[in-house]
């Protein structure tokens, strides 16, 4: 009877180290399928997210070489860097919104107690702004050509500018 009891415990020992060894291999091999996954669908969601950057920054001063190469033409004595232009162009434009009736270069004149400021701006190449405005109830947007003049300052000009409705 002894023997036949530690023939059993053998046995049932046997079976749960067998049972144990292949339900810790599977789950080893289920993670890396897991993880493989998930890796490859975050690569695919990080190759997405690149690719809808690219697109909205082709229109952007940082990407468009012909006009960064206006500003690093070889027959002027001076070149701008681009890289220190946009941030300048952008706090120039900025400044204007402290004007008591608001920023001149929004394209629209006070309409009611707050004045038009802008909010956002996107150089888009050597030429042109798109910028953002509002006076807190009411919104738009207005394209801008912008000027480098040679004592290195700024002319804004008003191409088109819009108003949504109220909402």
């Amino acid at each position: 009877m002894k023997k036949s009891l530690l023939l059993y415990a053998f046995i049932l020992i046997a079976l749960l180290n067998v049972y144990t060894y292949m339900f810790l291999s599977k789950e080893v091999e289920y993670e890396q399928h897991r993880y493989e996954k998930t890796t490859k669908k975050l690569k695919d969601s990080l190759n997405s997210v690149t690719a809808k950057l690219t697109d909205a920054n082709y229109f952007s001063l940082e990407k468009n070489e012909n006009a960064q190469d206006y500003f690093d033409t070889s027959g002027s004595e001076k070149t701008i860097q681009y890289e220190k232009l946009i941030p300048y162009v952008k706090e120039k434009l900025m400044d204007l919104n402290s004007n008591p009736k608001g920023n001149p270069y929004v394209g629209q004149d006070q309409i009611g107690a707050n004045k038009f400021i802008i909010n956002k701006v996107k150089v888009l190449n050597h030429r042109w702004i798109i910028a953002d405005y509002s006076d807190g109830e009411i919104w738009g947007e207005v394209l801008l050509k912008y000027f480098v003049n040679q004592d290195e300052t700024i002319s804004f000009e008003v191409i088109q500018s819009l108003l949504y409705q109220k909402r």
